[in-house]
């Protein structure tokens, strides 16, 4: 039983490290092209606050 157990034990190891080889994501090495100006976000927006109305409580 104990080898069943270990038997067992190992192949789960064996075949989640074989997933883990096959499902892995390769990156590939791309040239990094420096004449790329970068993105620039403007912060000009303003956000315009709403007056603030309180709920009657009734108390």
């Amino acid at each position: 039983m104990l080898l069943t157990i270990t038997l067992s034990i190992a192949f789960l190891v064996a075949f989640n490290l074989l997933l883990l080889k096959i499902s892995c994501n390769k990156t590939t090495k791309r040239d990094i092209k420096t004449d790329k100006k970068p993105v620039v976000l403007r912060p000009e927006t303003t956000i315009e606050s709403a007056p603030e109305r309180l709920a009657p409580t009734g108390s």
